[in-house]
C-alpha cells in the first residue's frame, strides 16, 4: 500500500517572516491529518527556520532544487550536503528549472544520484509542454525524461517520488482531468517497470502537479495510480493547502 503524499512547492515566494507566518497558520491542522504524508518546500533562505518549527511534527520539509556537486567553486549554488541535515526531500527537474535555467535530462540524472548519495529523497518531475501534448508526443517526451533521468540508478530508487506535471497545466488554472492524469501516470508506472523493475514501479509514489486545488484534489487522488499531489500556487494559501491534504487523505481512505 503506497502512502499518499502531498508536497507544497512555494517557488520564489515568501520572505523569511512570511514563510514562518505561513507555516504557523497551518501547522496544527496539517499535523493532525492522518494517512497522508505531507511536506512543504520553501525557498532556501527559509529551510532552516521552517525545519526547526516543524521538528517533531508529521510535516516534512523539502528543498526546491540543488546542485549535483558536494562543494566547490559554484557561486550561488546549494549542494546536497548543505541540505541533508535540514530537510528530507528535494525537488529535481522541475519544468521551470528546465525551461528557464537550461536543465537537461543529464543534469537531472546527476542531481538524482547526488541526492541519493546525500540521503535525500528526490521528487523527480516529468511532463510535456502544450505543443508536445497537442502533437501527440506526451509518451515520447516522458519516456525520454524518465529513461535519461534514471540512467544508472538502481539502489535506493524505491525511496524516490515521481511528479507528473504537464507544463501546460502549471500555474494556468487548467488542470489535467483526472482521467488524463491517470492515463499518463499509469503510463509512467509502466515505463518505470521497464527501467527499475515491476516491484519498484509498483511501490513508487507518483504525484500529479499542475493547478491542483481543493476542488479537484480528491478526484485526482481517487485514481488508482495517482498517489497525491505536488502543489504550487495553492500551497501558499493555508486553508486551500490543508483542504487539499484532507481531500487526498479522504479519497485514498475510501479506496
Amino acid at each position: 500500500m503506497r502512502i499518499p503524499f502531498v508536497a507544497g512547492n512555494w517557488k520564489m515566494n515568501t520572505t523569511l517572516d512570511e514563510a514562518v507566518s505561513l507555516v504557523r497558520s497551518m501547522h496544527q491542522r496539517l499535523d493532525v491529518i492522518e494517512g497522508t504524508e505531507k511536506a512543504v518546500c520553501p525557498p532556501f533562505v527559509s529551510i532552516a527556520a521552517i525545519s526547526e518549527m516543524l521538528r517533531g511534527s508529521t510535516i516534512g520539509v523539502g528543498a526546491q532544487n540543488m546542485y549535483f556537486e558536494e562543494k566547490g567553486a559554484y557561486t550561488g549554488e546549494i549542494s546536497p550536503m548543505m541540505l541533508n541535515k535540514l530537510c528530507k526531500y528535494v525537488i529535481v527537474g522541475h519544468s521551470e528549472r528546465r525551461q528557464y535555467f537550461g536543465e537537461t535530462n543529464q543534469m537531472v540524472n546527476k542531481k538524482l544520484k547526488a541526492a541519493f548519495k546525500a540521503g535525500l529523497t528526490p521528487i523527480m518531475c516529468v511532463g510535456e509542454r502544450l505543443e508536445e501534448n497537442e502533437a501527440g508526443k506526451t509518451e515520447e517526451v516522458i519516456t525520454d525524461q524518465l529513461f535519461c533521468g534514471l540512467d544508472g540508478i538502481t539502489a535506493n530508487s524505491g525511496n524516490m517520488v515521481i511528479a507528473y506535471e504537464p507544463v501546460w497545466a502549471i500555474g494556468t488554472g487548467k488542470a489535467a482531468t483526472s482521467t488524463q492524469a491517470q492515463t499518463t501516470i499509469s503510463l509512467i508506472r509502466k515505463k518505470l517497470s521497464t527501467v527499475l523493475g515491476k516491484a519498484t514501479a509498483s511501490d513508487m509514489r507518483i504525484l500529479y502537479g499542475g493547478s491542483v486545488t481543493a476542488a479537484n484534489a480528491g478526484e485526482l487522488a481517487a485514481q488508482p495510480d495517482i498517489d497525491g499531489a505536488l502543489v504550487g500556487g495553492a500551497s501558499l494559501k493555508p486553508q486551500e493547502f490543508v483542504a487539499i491534504v484532507e481531500a487526498t487523505a479522504a479519497a485514498k481512505h475510501a479506496q
